[in-house]
Formats: structure tokens, C-alpha cells, sequence
């Protein structure tokens, strides 16, 4: 992936650390930083979520570093923030229901990790923080669509823990002179997100049961909508957060999405006809936590980082199946 370049100029004079690289959305970003000649890549893991197979292509690399180690732990933060110019923090606990299930978790890893990287910034040689925030801070605002702000009530401690790191952000900038950039991602799907597991995302879930010949559960009447955006469009927002020269793009949060909404009963029939699967889904009780209807006011973005999502929902489908029945082939899933 990657064959568009999202940045100006050369990148090698720069060194990088992400947080969460072994991820999903880290090793895309770790993956465009490598090709396009990064001075330095480092990633913290603690791998609970990501795993090596994302990153072993780059094990070799001089300049790449990797270092297994968990965000709650500040002398590992301050370690991994040593020698760096920009963070892209993409370390978190995800997922609403996980929230709900255990909210001390969350609030450890979303609230008092994300300190701790902060923390290290100021404390080290890194300026800017580029950090991974959630369409979830809108919580039960019914205004469509959604913008920057005006949020709502949160619905989840998932939610309450994005809209904190947004605050803390704030605040070290206004106290530190750190640079700081929140992005608000909407539901971002694409190669590497793990279908398995109790939290796993609806769209490697819909693919998964349909290559097994399986039928998906839908929450719900299914008609819930949400702006789908593929991986590629998260991490131009990322590289052009993290190299903006704007002075007026600092300091503030960003929606990254694509703009669009579908349903999830249009989701399932999109890849349904892409699977050429003949099953059904199966409707059950609505999820707690979850909003109604999800849609991005990207103009923001657009204005002040360039930002310009070009990949659509169907074309990003098709080419996320393509992965992973590559990686099905391969055994990498």
C-alpha cells in the first residue's frame, strides 16, 4: 500500500516513535514511515494487541528499533521518547464494550498511559504529540454531521477516556509549549485488524464468518449507520499531522473519516456479494454504549492538514477482503 506519498520533502532528517506499532493502525503507520525513508522508526508494544508478524519484515532494518513495553510504565515511556522528534501515540485499550466490561483497564491504559507519554514528551527531546482520539467523544450528540465542537454526553468509559486524553492534551500544550494534534478516528478498518477475540471489529467479524461459510451476528435492527474509514485515509491524517508546518493546525482535534455513512445491513451486503456468500446475518439485542448513526464533518482536517480522504468504502472493502484472503493463505490470520 502506501504508492501515494502524503508528505513533502524527505523524512530521514526525522525520527519517529510509535506507540502501539505492532497494532493495526501503528504498523500502517510504521509501514508508510519505513518506505518513504524515516531517519529513525521506533515502536513501544507491550504486544497484549499487536503482534510481531506485523513488524518482523522491519526487525533488520538500521533504522528500526523495537521495544517490548507496556505504557503504564513511565520509565518505559520517557525510554522510548529518548532521541525522538515526533510521537504517534496509537496505544489504547479499544473497544466500547471492553469499557463497560472492565473500565479500570481502560482508564490504566487510555487515561494513565497516555499521562505518562506526556509526561516523557516534556521531559525528553520530543516536541510533537500525535494522538489517537475517537469519534466516541460525541457520545449521545444527535447533531449530523459530527463537528469538532460540539460533542456530546459520553456514553462509555471508553468515550470519557478519549474525551480526558483530549483535555490532558490541552493542557500539556498551554503548560509545556508541547505540540499536540488529536485525531478522531471513525470507525477505521483495512489490512491487519484482528478478527478474532470478544472485541473485534465488524467489518474483519463480517469477513471472517462469511469466508467460513458462517453468518455474522448484527446488532440490533442493523440500520445503525457509521462513516467506514479505511486505514489508508487514517494514516494520511497521521503523517500529515505529524509533519504539518500549519501553526494554526496545532493544538487542536480533528475528525478523520471518510464523510459517508452506510448502514451495517448495507455493510453485510456489500461483502456478502464481494464473498459471493449465500448466508444470512443474524439479528440480536442492541449493543450498550453503542451510538445510533455516525458521521464526519471532515472539513476541518481538510482546511488546516490537507487532509483528503480518497479512498471509498466499496474499493476499501474489496481491497481489505484481498488481504485477508492473502493472509488466510498464508496463515498470517
Amino acid at each position: 500500500m502506501y504508492d501515494t506519498k502524503f508528505h513533502q520533502g524527505e523524512i530521514s532528517d526525522k525520527s519517529f516513535l510509535v506507540t502501539g506499532g505492532a497494532g493495526f493502525i501503528g504498523s500502517n503507520i510504521v509501514e508508510y514511515l519505513i518506505k518513504y525513508g524515516a531517519g529513525k522508526v521506533r515502536v513501544l508494544d507491550n504486544l497484549s494487541e499487536g503482534k510481531l508478524a506485523n513488524i518482523e519484515q522491519y526487525m533488520n532494518l538500521p533504522n528500526f528499533e523495537f521495544i517490548e513495553g507496556d505504557i503504564c510504565d513511565p520509565e518505559v515511556c520517557k525510554e522510548a521518547c529518548e532521541g525522538i522528534d515526533i510521537v504517534s501515540h496509537q496505544a489504547a485499550l479499544g473497544s466500547v464494550p471492553r469499557s463497560l466490561d472492565n473500565p479500570i483497564a481502560t482508564n490504566k491504559v487510555n487515561v494513565s498511559g497516555f499521562v505518562n507519554m506526556l509526561t516523557a514528551i516534556r521531559d525528553t527531546s520530543a516536541k510533537r504529540f500525535v494522538y489517537a482520539s475517537s469519534s466516541s467523544v460525541y457520545g449521545d450528540s444527535k447533531e449530523m454531521p459530527k463537528r469538532e465542537e460540539n460533542t456530546g454526553n459520553a456514553l462509555s468509559p471508553y468515550a470519557v477516556s478519549k474525551k480526558v486524553n483530549e483535555l490532558y492534551a490541552q493542557v500539556f500544550a498551554d503548560a509545556y509549549g508541547i505540540e499536540v494534534i488529536g485525531l478522531r478516528y471513525f470507525n477505521i478498518f483495512g489490512p491487519r485488524q484482528n478478527p478474532k477475540g470478544p472485541y473485534a471489529a465488524v467489518v474483519p467479524l463480517f469477513i471472517d464468518a462469511l469466508l467460513d461459510g458462517q453468518s455474522p451476528f448484527i446488532n440490533g435492527d442493523g440500520e445503525q449507520s457509521r462513516d467506514f474509514t479505511f486505514v489508508e485515509n487514517a494514516v494520511q491524517a497521521n503523517v500529515k499531522a505529524m509533519l504539518t508546518n500549519n501553526k494554526e493546525a496545532l493544538n487542536e482535534a480533528y475528525n478523520v473519516a471518510l464523510g459517508e455513512r452506510i448502514t451495517i445491513n448495507q455493510l453485510f451486503i456489500i461483502l456478502k456479494e464481494l464473498t459471493g456468500s449465500i448466508v444470512d446475518a443474524i439479528h440480536r439485542e442492541p449493543r450498550a454504549g453503542d451510538v445510533r448513526d455516525s458521521l464526519a464533518d471532515t472539513s476541518k482536517a481538510e482546511r488546516l492538514l490537507g487532509y483528503e480522504p480518497t479512498i471509498k468504502v466499496n474499493e476499501a472493502l474489496k481491497l481489505t477482503l484481498d488481504w485477508y484472503v492473502a493472509a488466510r493463505n498464508s496463515e498470517k490470520v
